[in-house]
């Protein structure tokens, strides 16, 4: 959750600490139409319901979310869950018991790496994450859905990273990639990437959800998302689908486009190597060598940008990086910002391993100016 100005420290504020909204869209911070709506059921029902969904964990607005969120994904219908990594974890090993086979990509996320585990089904890889969150690949649904069709396998996509970041209208990988969503079986998100909330969701066929919501017991034993987060999602999908009576929806999504297109391509020209695709807001900086990790950190937030720097477990030993999540509320004099800072700890920790491209010279009518 971003913190209002108000509550910075003097020496934050004098340090010229930018209030940036949480991953992606920018929804963490106050919104002028969500903020006001998530107030209501915090009275009504107040900050938790203290309950799994089954006993009384579940009202009026986890209903009216399912069916919002089953809209957006387009799937005939879904179940949310108070917890995005206890989505994944807790419904593989309903989705698949002992003798059966998983197939899963080797950087996919602990939590489906976790859940695949627990299901005591085999193991192989390739089960597939939309947007990897350590890489910021894009992942090739089209071909990995020929191939499910081919071999009759089922298709499970985990869109954490992706829905309501990236598509036209927000609606993710498939909408990206021109994938009809009826070609993939399991449809699984997270809510606080993009919607500034908690909690994730599965989205499928009427008869998997009713099976989920009888056996998953992430459904039935775990307490259900606060009223007030839920009612943040619905709201923050409005926005997106300009149902707000606005066109931020659109705002929005173009300007995490422009933002994470921009950030990558400077970040290229300066010589460092850089992960992932474009119009992925997901950009790892190569570190390498472990002992960068805390030098490259440190000089950063010396200089009053912190950066979220990832080593060993997460990553192998030697494939140390820091992970930079681009948002739809950085603008762009925040972004020039960073990107000094990080171009100057880069050459002071040499993390810049390709040569920087040579900078233009642009002829005016009165003067020449260095880029």
């Amino acid at each position: 959750m971003a913190m209002p100005r108000e509550l910075l420290s003097e020496q934050q504020r004098l340090a010229g600490a930018s209030i940036w909204g949480p991953k992606y869209l920018g929804f963490g911070s106050f919104d002028e139409y969500c903020t006001p709506r998530v107030i209501e059921p915090l009275k009504k029902f107040s900050a938790s319901t203290c309950s799994s969904r089954v006993d009384a964990g579940t009202t009026s607005v986890h209903a009216e979310l399912e069916e919002c969120v089953t809209r957006f994904v387009g799937k005939p219908a879904a179940v949310v869950f108070g917890m995005g990594y206890a989505t994944n974890s807790a419904i593989l090993p309903v989705l698949i018991g002992k003798g059966g086979l998983i197939i899963s990509d080797s950087l996919n996320h602990s939590s489906i790496v976790n859940g695949a585990r627990g299901s005591g089904a085999t193991i192989r890889v390739f089960q597939q994450n939309s947007i990897y969150s350590m890489e910021g690949e894009i992942c090739q649904l089209p071909e990995i859905v020929a191939i499910c069709k081919k071999y009759e396998a089922y298709v499970y996509l985990d869109e954490a990273h992706s829905i309501g970041a990236i598509g036209k209208t927000g609606k993710g990988i498939c909408e990206l990639l021109g994938v009809d969503t009826t070609d993939v079986d399991v449809m699984m998100g997270t809510f606080t990437k993009s919607f500034g909330s908690c909690g994730g969701y599965i989205a499928g066929s009427k008869e998997l959800i009713q099976y989920l919501k009888h056996q998953c017991p992430g459904h039935l034993y775990a307490t259900s998302i606060p009223t007030p987060s839920a009612q943040q999602i619905i709201s923050a999908i409005k926005v997106i689908l300009g149902e707000d009576g606005s066109n931020r929806g659109t705002q929005k999504l173009a300007r995490i486009r422009e933002n994470s297109n921009f950030f990558r391509a400077e970040l290229q020209k300066m010589g460092f190597e850089v992960l992932g695709d474009n119009d992925s807001p997901v950009m790892p900086i190569m570190l390498y060598n472990p002992a960068k990790i805390p030098s490259f950190s440190r000089e950063c937030l010396r200089q009053n940008v912190a950066v979220v720097v990832v080593g060993f477990p997460a990553t192998p030993l030697l494939l140390a990086r820091a992970r930079i999540c681009i948002s739809a509320s950085h603008s762009r004099e925040d972004l020039i910002r960073a990107l000094k800072v990080i171009s100057k700890v880069g050459d002071l920790s040499r993390i810049k391993y390709f040569p920087a491209e040579p900078k233009k010279i642009e002829q005016t009518k009165n003067y020449i100016k260095l880029d």
